[in-house]
């Protein structure tokens, strides 16, 4: 009876001193006991640990937004003033190893260090007024591959690196922008012209049209044609009540109205 009383309080004592923490979604744990951190990581879930001799730091493996806000240098010596967000995330395999080797601070300590080494060296290669025009996303994209490369062997991977907003020196964003105007107005002027060369196109061709119409008339009115046409004119003639007076060489007839004729003659008698 005695060992099962002492079985049961050592139990409780156990019990006690057991801990218990959650672990959530988008993190992992890690499990340090006297200052040693275990290799596997734990995953989401309920997870207990003796609180007098271990801890679970958790980590958090969803992707991270860091601001940053600097000077960029430009291939021509100016300094750009930029804010940049850097997206990253830590592969969750990797937690022990980054806090064994960097800590709990790895964005002061390694990510925001290789950025600005990075940043200053492939802003360097462009002019600052490529910064402001299509050129960024291809700075973004070099400075994206160039610190996954730095950061990936630590386990921190780089997703994006955006440029939200940049700040030009005032003599160059004032050139910059009567450059884009003086491109707008050779645009316009270019579309002007295409526009009247369309239409000079459109009325030589239409010009075109009307002289071959012409030369087909022309030369479809042969003198069997006429002549054709002159008989067909006498039938016609011949067939109308009226009296008529018609005056031909032969070819062509001019008809003559007698009554239009008598009253015209009538007035003037009068």
């Amino acid at each position: 009876m005695k060992s099962f009383l002492y079985a049961l309080v050592g139990l409780m004592l156990s019990s006690l001193a057991m801990s218990c923490t959650v672990v959530k979604q988008g993190e992992v744990g890690v499990k340090r006991t006297f200052g040693r951190y275990a290799d596997r990581p734990y995953t989401e879930g309920l997870r207990a640990f003796n609180p007098f001799t271990s801890v679970i730091v958790k980590v958090p493996v969803q992707t991270e937004n860091m601001e940053v806000s600097l000077n960029l240098p430009s291939k021509e010596g100016l300094n750009i003033r930029a804010d940049i967000s850097i997206l990253y995330n830590l592969q969750p395999s990797k937690a022990p190893d980054i806090l064994r080797e960097i800590g709990r601070s790895y964005e002061a300590n390694v990510i925001l260090p290789v950025f600005r080494s990075t940043v200053a060296d492939v802003t360097a290669r462009y002019f600052a007024k490529d910064m402001h025009t299509g050129q960024r996303a291809i700075i973004e994209e070099a400075i994206k591959t160039q610190m996954g490369g730095l950061l990936k062997d630590r386990g921190i991977i780089i997703e994006a690196v955006l440029i939200k907003s940049i700040q030009l020196p005032a003599n160059l964003a004032r050139a910059i922008e009567e450059k884009l105007e003086a491109e707008q107005r050779a645009l316009r002027m270019e579309f002007v012209l295409q526009e009247a060369q369309q239409e000079a196109q459109r009325r030589r061709i239409e010009a075109e049209g009307v002289r071959d119409a012409q030369n087909i008339i022309s030369q479809g009115l042969d003198p069997n044609l006429l002549q054709f046409k002159s008989i067909e004119a006498f039938l016609e003639l011949a067939k109308s009540p009226n009296t008529k007076v018609i005056i031909t060489d032969g070819d062509m007839p001019m008809l003559m109205d007698l009554q239009d004729t008598n009253v015209r003659q009538s007035g003037i008698r009068d």
